[in-house]
C-alpha cells in the first residue's frame, strides 16, 4: 500500500504481486491543501507531466514482472491540484483515477483495478457510479474493488459498509470487496462474506428466484441521475385547526425512527422502562422527547380501554407528540383518542379515507404491487405518511424504486417510511440487512425514515436496540445525526498505538456529541489525507506520541498517548463543540 514514495514502490514491486497506489499522494509528496489557480482546463492538464514522471517507472516495472496494481483513490486524500480544480467531489475522485489509468494504458499495461473509497457512504456510492459510467463511455472494463474506508467498528462499521458496498453490489457493480473494521482483522471476513452472499442472492443472471422477484415488479422507468444527489423531501404532518395534540412531532425533518411495541409494555410495571427504551427523558415519571427518541410507534394490538394504567401511558406519549400508529380494524374495536389509523392503501381507497372514531390522522401501507392509478390516489387520501413494505414475491429494491418513481411522476411529496419486517437473531446480520436493503434506497435520497418490526415467534432484540440501530442507519445514510460520528481506520503494520483500545476510550469520552465527527487514525499516512469529513483528528505520528487536528490543520503535536484523550476533549472544548454528558438522575415515579 504505497503512499508518497514512488522510489520505494519500485523496490516493493520486486517482492509482491500487487501494489496499491494512491493517486492523491503517490507523485505529490507530502500532503498539502494549497489552492492552485487554473485559468483553463488546458492549464490543469499540463501539470500531468510530473504524474507521468513519477508513475511511469512503476508501470513499466509492473508490466515487465507481470505485477498487478490497484489505483485506489480516496475521498480524503485527493491532491491539492485535483481539489483546486474539481473540489472535494466524487467527480474529482474519478478524474484523479482516470489520469493514472491513462498512464498505465499508454504503456499497454492493463493489469489494474480501481477503487473509490470514502468514509462517507453517499460519496463512495456516487464515486463508483460515476467511474462505472465513465468506463462505459470510454469502452473500458477494468474491475472495481469496493470498500467504505475507515468504517469504524461494531454494528456502526458494518452498517456503513453495508450501505455503501451493498448498494453498489445491488447495482451490479463490484468485483472484489473489503469491509474495513477497527477490529481484529479476522472479524472482517464474516460481514464481507455475508455481503457477497446477499448480493449473489439478488442477482437475476445467476439466481432464478431473484430473476422471478425482479420480473414480478411491474414495469417502470428509472429516472435517477447518478451524476448528482438530491434527497426527496417528504412533507411532515402539519397542524390543523381542531387538532387536540401536536402532530408535528410524529415525524422528524432529518429522518424518522418508528418503533414496533407490544401492548404489555404499557402495563403499570413496564411503562417507565418502555419510556427509556423509546429514548425518552423522564422527570418525576413523565416522558419527554430527547435527541434520539422514537418519533412514532406501531402498536398492532391496543391494551383494553379498561386498563387505565396502559391508557395513561399511551396518552402521555401522545402528549409529547409521539404518533401512535394502530391498524384501523383495532381502532374500530377499541378507539384510542388521537391515534394514527393504519390502513392498506386499497382499503383506505375503499373507505374513501374515512377515519375511525377518535383517530387524528391516517397512514397508508403500500406493498409495491399496486398499479400506478392506485398509488396516484394517495393524493386524494392525504395520509400523514406511507409505510412502504414490498411483498416478499417482489424485488425489494426495484419495487421500492418503482413506488418512488410513481410518486415523483404524480408530484406526490407524502413522507415515506421504509417498513422492514425481520426475523433475525444476529445483530451484525441485522445491520448488514438494513444497510443493504434500506440504505441502498436512502443513499439515493428516497425515504424519510425507517420502521423495523420483528416477526416470528421470538423477539430477539429489545425496543432500545432496534431504535439505536435505526438511528445508526439514518446517520450512516447521512440523514439524522444523533451521536458523535467516528471515522477510524483498521489496524495495519503502520499503526502506532493500540487502535481498538484507543478508539474505545475516545468513544467513551466523546460519544455524546451529535454533529461532531472525530477521526482516529493509526498513522500519518491515514492522518490528514484520509479524514476529509472530520472536525477533529487523533493521529499517530511516532511511537508513543499523537498529533491532534482541527479540520485539516494540526494544532497540537507530540502528545504522549496516555494524555492524548484528555487533550482531545480539551481541544473540542476550545472550539466550543463540547457539552457535558447528561447525568442519570434519580426519578420519582408518580401515579396518574
Amino acid at each position: 500500500d504505497m503512499h508518497f514514495q514512488p522510489k520505494v514502490a519500485l523496490l516493493v514491486a520486486d517482492a509482491v504481486e500487487k501494489i496499491r497506489i494512491n493517486p492523491g499522494n503517490f507523485a505529490d509528496g507530502r500532503k498539502d491543501f494549497e489552492d492552485h489557480i487554473y485559468e483553463t482546463e488546458e492549464d490543469y492538464i499540463k501539470e500531468r507531466e510530473y504524474l507521468m514522471e513519477g508513475m511511469l517507472p512503476l508501470v513499466q516495472k509492473c508490466k515487465e514482472l507481470n505485477r498487478c496494481m490497484r489505483i485506489g483513490t480516496n475521498h480524503g486524500s485527493l491532491s491539492s491540484r485535483v481539489l483546486s480544480f474539481y473540489g472535494d467531489t466524487p467527480r474529482g475522485m474519478v478524474e484523479s483515477a482516470i489520469e493514472f489509468a491513462d498512464i498505465c494504458r499508454s504503456q499497454d499495461f492493463h493489469n489494474f483495478v480501481f477503487s473509490m473509497k470514502a468514509s462517507n457512504p453517499l460519496v463512495m456510492v456516487q464515486s463508483y457510479r460515476l467511474l462505472a459510467a465513465e468506463q462505459y463511455r470510454l469502452g473500458w472494463d477494468y474491475p472495481l474493488h469496493l470498500g467504505v474506508t475507515e468504517a469504524g467498528e461494531g454494528e456502526d462499521g458494518r452498517m456503513k459498509s453495508a450501505i455503501g458496498i451493498g448498494t453498489l453490489l445491488a447495482d451490479g457493480l463490484g468485483d472484489t470487496i473489503r469491509v474495513s473494521l477497527t477490529e481484529d482483522p479476522e472479524f472482517e471476513y464474516a460481514p464481507c462474506n455475508r455481503l457477497a452472499e446477499m448480493a449473489e442472492s439478488r442477482w437475476a443472471n445467476s439466481n432464478p428466484a431473484a430473476k422471478a422477484r425482479q420480473a414480478a415488479v411491474k414495469p417502470y422507468v428509472d429516472t435517477r441521475d447518478i451524476t448528482s444527489f438530491a434527497r426527496r423531501q417528504g412533507t411532515l404532518p402539519e397542524q390543523q385547526e381542531g387538532d387536540k395534540v401536536d402532530v408535528r412531532g410524529f415525524l422528524h425533518r432529518d429522518g424518522s425512527v418508528l418503533s414496533a411495541v407490544e401492548p404489555e409494555m404499557f402495563s403499570k410495571e413496564n411503562a417507565q422502562y418502555l419510556y427509556k427504551e423509546l429514548g425518552c427523558k423522564t422527570a418525576v415519571g413523565m416522558p419527554f422527547k430527547d435527541i434520539a427518541t422514537t418519533d412514532s410507534i406501531l402498536l398492532r394490538k391496543l391494551p383494553p380501554a379498561s386498563d387505565k394504567d396502559a391508557r395513561t401511558a399511551l396518552r402521555r406519549l401522545i402528549e409529547i407528540s409521539m404518533g401512535i400508529i394502530v391498524p384501523v380494524e383495532e381502532l374500530e374495536k377499541e378507539p384510542l383518542p388521537n391515534a394514527v389509523a393504519l390502513m392498506d392503501l386499497e382499503d383506505a381507497i375503499a373507505r374513501n379515507g374515512k377515519l375511525p372514531v377518535g383517530a387524528i390522522r391516517m397512514a397508508v401501507s403500500v406493498n409495491g404491487d399496486e398499479d400506478e392509478d392506485t398509488i396516484a390516489k394517495i393524493a386524494d387520501l392525504k395520509p400523514a405518511f406511507i409505510l412502504l413494505n414490498p411483498l416478499d414475491k417482489l424485488s425489494h429494491l426495484h419495487a421500492s424504486r418503482r413506488v418512488f418513481e410513481i410518486l415523483k411522476k404524480n408530484d406526490l411529496d407524502t413522507a415515506v417510511i421504509h417498513h422492514m419486517q425481520v426475523d433475525i437473531d444476529d445483530s451484525n446480520v441485522l445491520a448488514l440487512e438494513l444497510g443493504t436493503k434500506v440504505g441502498s434506497l436512502l443513499v439515493d435520497g428516497d425515504g424519510d425514515g425507517v420502521l423495523v418490526e420483528q416477526v416470528g415467534d421470538k423477539k430477539h432484540f429489545n425496543v432500545d436496540f432496534l431504535r439505536k440501530t435505526s438511528f445508526s442507519l439514518l446517520q450512516g445514510s447521512r440523514m439524522r445525526n444523533t451521536k458523535t460520528e467516528f471515522v477510524s481506520c483498521p489496524s495495519c503494520g503502520r499503526t502506532l498505538f493500540d487502535l481498538q483500545e484507543t478508539t474505545a476510550a475516545i468513544q467513551e469520552a466523546t460519544g455524546h456529541l451529535p454533529g461532531v465527527t472525530v477521526a482516529v487514525m493509526g498513522c500519518i499516512v491515514n492522518g490528514p489525507g484520509e479524514m476529509a469529513d472530520a472536525d477533529f483528528g487523533y493521529v499517530g505520528t511516532i511511537p508513543g506520541k499523537v498529533d491532534l487536528y482541527y479540520g485539516k490543520e494540526v494544532v497540537k503535536k507530540n502528545i504522549p498517548n496516555e494524555e492524548a484523550v484528555d487533550a482531545l476533549v480539551e481541544l473540542i472544548k476550545e472550539y466550543d463543540m463540547w457539552k457535558d454528558p447528561e447525568a442519570e438522575e434519580e426519578e420519582a415515579l408518580v401515579e396518574a
